[in-house]
């Protein structure tokens, strides 16, 4: 009992960044419909930069928390500005090359100047212990992981539902063509939902730091994963990326204890289930056919 209970506590936190990232994903599609492939370098990008303020400068864990995702959430921004926006109109396939190409830039830089071996990132302190749960005693910064995962995904979620500027976005990320009908200017909040996209996934990487390995390849390793459960929730859902998000990491912990040899293949193989049952996803919406 007490192993499955954990595997679930586990398949949580592995969940709290799936939902996260498939968070700012699901949004970005939604805004600008560009499948950002570059969402799991800034991912990298939030871990390497909190890891370079810690070392080179002496950032603590907490100040990185906050400050990483604005100056990302910002670069996230100008390249948008520089880049995406002059591609927006033409052929989705152009901007997801786009992002791809960046993706390559920034994984590839970060690999020249810090190579491919993974940089030790400390737990912060106060979390360095462990939390009794009853059955079991769980890493305490595991439980804030997850904590605070949940805090940002409801606080995004009250963002979009009870301001006059979450309802425009939310509006424009889910009914873009019926917002723009009602006279909401959609181009205007383009570039700041990209940011915000952005700094969720760098917020991501900051968490992830002191738990997984900081190297250039830890974005690449997970977007493939963040993509399935964007598109199992349904592409530009915001709710469906993050409960999905949970659901795919619960999942994918179960796999781990029963069927070890399916864990990593698992997320796929619901992806297919789904789009064989509901081609939009768990939560998209279906276009009517003319």
């Amino acid at each position: 009992m007490s192993d499955f209970v954990q595997q679930c506590f586990n398949g949580l936190v592995s969940g709290s960044f799936y939902a996260l990232l498939a968070l700012g994903l699901a949004v970005i599609f939604g805004m600008l419909g560009v499948v950002n492939f570059a969402h799991g370098s800034f991912y990298m990008l939030g871990a390497f930069s909190a890891y370079i303020g810690l070392e080179s400068f002496g950032v603590p864990f907490w100040v990185a928390l906050v400050a990483v995702p604005l100056l990302l959430g910002i670069l996230g921004m100008v390249i948008e500005r520089l880049l995406i926006h002059r591609l927006v109109d033409l052929d989705p396939l152009y901007n997801f090359l786009l992002t791809f190409g960046v993706a390559l830039v920034l994984q590839d830089l970060m690999k020249r100047t810090y190579g491919v071996q993974s940089q030790p990132y400390p737990v912060p302190g106060g979390l360095a212990g462990q939390v009794n749960l009853g059955l079991f005693r769980y890493p305490a910064y595991q439980v804030f992981v997850l904590a605070i995962s949940v805090s940002v995904c409801v606080g995004v979620w009250v963002l979009l539902t009870r301001t006059r500027v979450g309802m425009i976005v939310r509006g424009a990320t889910e009914r873009r063509d019926l917002t723009r009908a009602l006279g909401v200017n959609v181009g205007l909040w383009v570039t700041p939902v990209f940011g915000f996209g952005t700094a969720l996934a760098a917020f991501s990487g900051v968490l992830a730091a002191p738990m997984r390995a900081v190297n250039p390849l830890m974005g690449a390793d997970l977007i493939l994963v963040v993509f399935a459960v964007v598109v199992i929730g349904g592409l530009g859902s915001i709710v469906g990326s993050v409960l999905a998000g949970f659901t795919i990491g619960m999942l994918q912990a179960l796999g781990n204890l029963y069927v070890p040899a399916l864990s990593q293949t698992l997320v796929f193989i619901v992806m297919a289930v789904i789009l064989l049952w509901r081609p939009a996803g768990l939560f998209g919406r279906e276009e009517a056919r003319a």
